[in-house]
């Protein structure tokens, strides 16, 4: 074997034995460091002058181990059956020490694990490289040294699996060791690579540009549009300026792209009528508003309102109800939101308006809103023929029986409860306006407000709000109804929205012969990432023919990892190195939780990983970099890179939401996408 084989089975060899031996007892890694630092403080004071640093350097390493233990006592003993995932050797003062990482310390009877989540030392694993020489400041005194070996494992049932190290790879297959390579993965590939360039039949082609390199479509009023798009684009770009354009395509195909430079050519072709006062731009997320808001001023168009679906009722709401609550409650019961959003509550508002005579104001819409749920049997003939039990309506009928009682009583000046509404409430109360009273209001007080109307609408990935919320937007454009709406049911992952397929999201909100354009070509990611990403849906792929892509690239891998300590080690390692051969590469690190979004950020901090940023709120700085965030925060967005960590059974079980979360997450990979897990993977993987 290998000499770096038979060391490490030896040494997990005698680790096994020692906590098999010696199970920890609470305090007793505690006394054994206290007994040793005493013993250390006596020899200080008759040691030669030579050997004072090297005691001194003991005393401090040992002294930060001791608050370590003391900050974060735990009960539990290292597992023997995977008691750490990594190996480095120090050697400091011409002397080596191993040190092993872990999950749980235990520096006792000559074991040496160390949590790498907290032990100051455990740093020196993640800033260098084998052979490096390291100088880190733990607790008072500054380390030097060299790391002389650095070496992640994988030990499962006791048994070593794996080492990774950087003279090579070795795997363990039926009980022998192979030595399967000596070069380490890396990212690579797409540095400033431009998508608006690719590779077509051999000849190099810009988007928009034909084979004999002529536009395929003239049009000398907008030429920085005619080199970014291609024909099928342009031909939706420039539909009539009366009427609904629809644009569906997979991810990377356009969409967003074709709605915003409509825009631009709409403001040029008639400026009167499309002021950008007058037009508006409703997408999913915040993220997506911010580098929207960036986009169409670059485009000649300034002053166009982007903003978030939720900001935007809101605001409305504020304005026509202001005596209501502000607050928004954030324990709504699933079935509450889904009930409220779904497309047979639709008929429900509408009965409600036909069958009460209230007044057209807000009052009157007021009562209209605590009505719907007045009456159990009425809302049961309402929401006959959906899917909603019986049992089901009347939890949503008790739930709101209890909301409308706390609503009525803070009105009516009883302030001590504090009453909220939901969120989906907005759109409800907005509809139900637009039912009773017409149409929602421009700013202004009373009858002599101007009606709310925009002359031209976007509304982006629609496929993630409801037939509701749909309805309310729609009904306050103008009577010439131009709007663009664009999306991809495939990446739908708000599951309460309720959208399933475009015929019958038209047929409820009464668009039942609306065309629905479909975009084929996906520019952003490559064939490997986007063939990948269809495979993910399963069933709930929308086309029999996977969408054209225009460059090959990478293979889509994967990397398990016994602990998230060694995945962060992994993954630090290779960012550290992308870093370096490509400083304008754009990174996403995607998470299927805030938890392990932190504990990874925090990992690739402690391991040097330059430009990195936690991402929350979808504070994106849209640069180069390193983004640690949710995997569900990032639709629209688009990386050279992407890592989707912690593809796993537990995080990932096989469902229709599931699996349009990790298409979500692969397509907004340009270049390259990577998988870790730590757990079992994720059965969609298979």
């Amino acid at each position: 074997m290998h000499p770096i084989v038979t060391e490490e089975e030896s040494d997990l060899a005698q680790i096994r034995t020692k906590l098999l031996e010696r199970p920890v007892e609470t305090g007793a890694s505690e006394k054994d460091i206290v007994e040793e630092l005493l013993r250390i403080r006596e020899e200080l004071g008759g040691a030669k002058a030579e050997d004072l640093g090297s005691l001194m350097t003991q005393f401090d390493q040992l002294h930060a181990l001791l608050g370590q233990i003391r900050r974060a006592r735990k009960t539990e003993d290292v597992d023997p059956d995977s008691p750490y995932f990594a190996h480095m050797r120090l050697r400091e003062d011409g002397k080596d020490r191993n040190l092993y990482l872990g999950k749980v310390t235990r520096i006792d009877h000559g074991l040496r694990i160390i949590d790498w989540r907290n032990a100051p030392i455990a740093q020196i694993f993640y800033r260098y490289q084998e052979g490096e020489e390291y100088a880190e400041e733990v607790g008072e005194r500054i380390l030097e040294g060299e790391l002389v070996a650095r070496r992640t494992v994988s030990i499962s049932r006791g048994q070593l699996e794996r080492i990774d190290s950087p003279q090579g790879t070795f795997v363990k297959d039926d009980g022998e060791w192979d030595h399967v390579s000596k070069t380490a993965p890396k990212l690579a590939g797409g540095q400033g690579a431009s998508l608006l360039k690719h590779e077509r039949g051999g000849r190099a082609r810009q988007l928009g540009i034909g084979s004999q390199g002529r536009p395929q479509r003239e049009d000398k009023h907008l030429p920085d549009i005619a080199a970014l798009i291609d024909r099928e684009q342009w031909d939706l770009i420039t539909q009539p300026d009366s009427g609904l354009v629809v644009v569906r395509g997979t991810a990377g195909s356009g969409k967003t792209t074709v709605a915003l430079h409509r825009v631009a050519y709409l403001a040029y072709q008639d400026p009167n009528r499309f002021r950008s006062n007058r037009m508006i731009v409703v997408v999913w997320g915040k993220a997506l508003r911010d580098y929207i808001s960036k986009v169409l001023p670059s485009l000649g168009v300034e002053g166009v309102e982007v903003v978030t679906w939720t900001k935007w009722a809101r605001h409305q709401v504020r304005r026509h109800f202001p005596f209501l609550p502000k607050h928004i409650a954030d324990d709504t019961p699933e079935i509450v939101s889904r009930m409220k959003l779904h497309p047979a509550f639709l008929l429900a508002l509408q009965h409600q308006v036909d069958t009460v005579d209230n007044p057209p104001n807000a009052d009157g819409v007021f009562e209209d809103f605590l009505g719907v749920f007045m009456d159990l049997d009425r809302l049961k003939i309402s929401l006959q023929g959906s899917s909603f039990t019986a049992a089901e309506i009347e939890r949503v009928w008790d739930w709101a029986r209890r909301q409308r009682a706390r609503l009525t009583d803070w009105i009516h000046g009883n302030k001590e409860e504090r009453a909220e509404l939901d969120a989906e409430d907005d759109a409800v109360l907005l509809r139900l306006w637009q039912l009773r009273v017409g149409k929602l209001r421009a700013k202004g007080r009373g009858k002599r407000a101007n009606p709310l109307s925009y002359s031209h609408m976007v509304v982006d990935e629609v496929q993630d709000l409801s037939p509701l919320e749909v309805s309310v937007l729609l009904d306050t454009v103008d009577k010439r109804g131009s709007a663009t709406l664009s999306g991809d049911t495939q990446q739908a992952i708000i599951e309460e929205a309720g959208f399933t397929d475009w015929g019958e999201m038209f047929g409820n909100i009464g668009l039942n012969e609306t065309k629905v354009n479909t975009l084929k070509v996906s520019y952003r990611s490559t064939h490997q990432i986007t063939s990948f990403a269809r495979d993910v849906l399963g069933d709930l792929a929308e086309d029999d023919v996977p969408p054209m892509t225009i460059r090959p690239g990478a293979p889509v891998e994967m990397f398990r990892f016994t602990d998230h300590g060694a995945c962060v080690g992994f993954l630090g390692e290779v960012l550290q190195q992308l870093a370096r051969r490509e400083p304008l590469a754009s990174i996403a690190v995607l998470t299927p939780s805030p938890a392990i979004s932190a504990m990874y950020a925090d990992g690739l901090r402690s391991s040097d990983v330059p430009r990195l940023r936690l991402v929350r709120d979808q504070t994106f700085a849209f640069a180069a970099g390193v983004e640690v965030t949710e995997v569900n925060e990032v639709k629209g967005l688009e990386f050279d890179y992407v890592v989707l960590v912690e593809v796993s059974a537990q995080n990932y079980p096989d469902s229709a939401h599931t699996r349009r979360l990790l298409h979500v997450g692969a397509t907004r990979a340009a270049h390259q996408l990577w998988i870790t897990s730590v757990g079992t993977p994720s059965p969609i993987l298979s």
